[in-house]
């Protein structure tokens, strides 16, 4: 057996020695059929690719049976990897201007299929809102094994009652701020807005803004002595833009700061004290900075309430991208893309694993040693693709020496009805023996 498979199920024992006696075995099963890609072969559906891992029939009933209806949510497993994670030491947190980053982001599984999907995401190749299992993916980024790496903080779900984008995104950024620390930066992109920051009472964030983005100087101009005194301040638009081909000009900056970095000179100008366009003057303010880097066709408009330079602010944005590694992991390398599951709380237990799944797959690479593909890898990466090549080659590990709570739960079964009087549709009462006296008569 290799020896990755045993930092393997050591890391997976750990995360689910607290679940209940019986569950905790079924998640390592899950976990693992996850780990080794297997729903990858089968194409999304979970029986097919617990069987495909080597288990035996009831072995993949009870994982089966774990992941559907067993005793434990997600937010206990965030927590037992964030603890363990943290106790090997081998993960640091990247800090800039003495603040980290503390991303937000919204992924989707798509089920077009799904009858009855209350919930929708959008998806840019098809130009529309399609049905799908939208997430919320909170993550402290931080680094690995010269790897960026988001160690995942909390995974939010859309409310049945209210299933609307809006509703969560408010919901993402409000757990967000309820585990933020003091040297956290809420980092978020251009799907969330200021608007809805400053609605949640956001304190220490830096929000990526549209093109059109406009805002007003806090401030009003002084009063020129002839009609009505101004009450609003003046509208400042950071970036120039064409509307029905006329040219409308940008507002000059208030200051402009250049730096060169890796034989680029990069430019960027700010705005300081603005509030929203409807906002009333006592509102909170915010500064905007546009950032121009000849490496990138379009300028990153940059929203933030910290007094940051702005090569900090760019650096704390840049550390935003690690959170969308985890989806990535998860659906494109473990196969997870593509789900056979239709149980309400199925279809929104099998992505949180499989986001979590992506999230261990990631950081077991970078804390390994490099696998390579084959002979011809003569220079391999440490990256979650080869570890999970490495870990398909393997079978379930049955010799490994699991933990005194991790095992079968015998449970006593012989009084339960078997077979199709043993399924859940409604009250069916079983037929009377045949040696019962009311059959006799």
């Amino acid at each position: 057996m290799p020896d990755v498979v045993y930092r393997v199920m050591s890391l997976l024992c750990a995360l689910v020695e607290r679940v209940p006696v019986g569950t905790n075995l079924g998640l390592v099963m899950v976990f693992w059929m996850l780990l080794t890609g297997r729903l990858l072969g089968a194409r999304g559906a979970v029986v097919p690719a617990l069987s495909a891992s080597g288990l035996p029939a009831p072995a993949v009933r009870r994982a089966w049976g774990s992941l559907a209806h067993g005793a434990w949510t997600s937010a206990e497993l965030l927590a037992a990897w964030e603890q363990q994670v943290l106790a090997e030491g081998a993960w640091q947190p990247r800090r800039h201007a003495g603040y980290q980053a503390l991303a937000a982001d919204i992924t989707g599984f798509w089920r077009p299929r799904l009858q009855h999907c209350p919930t929708t995401h959008y998806r840019a190749e098809a130009g529309k809102a399609l049905p799908a299992i939208p997430l919320g993916v909170i993550g402290r980024v931080g680094a690995a094994g010269g790897q960026r790496l988001a160690l995942l903080r909390g995974l939010v779900r859309a409310e049945a009652t209210e299933p609307s984008p809006a509703a969560h995104n408010r919901r993402v950024l409000e757990q967000a701020g309820a585990g933020q620390a003091p040297t956290d930066a809420l980092v978020v992109d251009a799907g969330f807005g200021v608007s809805l920051l400053l609605q949640v009472g956001a304190t220490a964030w830096i929000a990526r803004e549209r093109k059109n983005f406009t805002a007003r100087r806090a401030t009003p101009p002084p009063y020129a002595g002839r009609g009505r005194p101004p009450t609003r301040g003046a509208v400042v638009r950071p970036l120039a833009r064409r509307h029905r081909g006329r040219l409308i000009a940008a507002t000059p900056p208030d200051a402009v700061i250049t730096w060169e970095e890796n034989g680029h000179v990069v430019r960027a100008e700010q705005w300081q004290a603005l509030v929203l366009p409807a906002a009333p003057a006592d509102s909170p303010r915010f500064e905007v900075w546009a950032i121009h880097d000849p490496r990138y066709s379009q300028p990153w408009l940059l929203a933030t309430s910290l007094p940051l330079p702005p090569r900090a602010l760019r650096d704390l944005y840049r550390d935003r991208w690690p959170v969308e590694q985890v989806p990535l992991a998860a659906k494109q390398m473990l196969g997870a893309a593509r789900q056979f599951v239709h149980a309400p709380e199925a279809c929104q237990r099998l992505p949180e694993v499989a986001l979590l799944a992506g999230a261990i797959l990631s950081y077991l690479a970078a804390t390994g040693p490099a696998v390579p593909t084959g002979f011809w890898d003569r220079h391999p990466q440490r990256t979650p693709g080869r570890l999970r090549r490495l870990l398909a080659s393997c079978p379930f590990p049955f010799t490994y020496p699991f933990p005194a709570r991790l095992r079968t739960k015998e449970s006593v079964t012989a009084h339960l009805p078997k077979g199709f009087w043993g399924q859940r549709r409604g009250r069916v009462e079983p037929p009377a023996p045949t040696d019962s006296p009311a059959v006799a008569a």
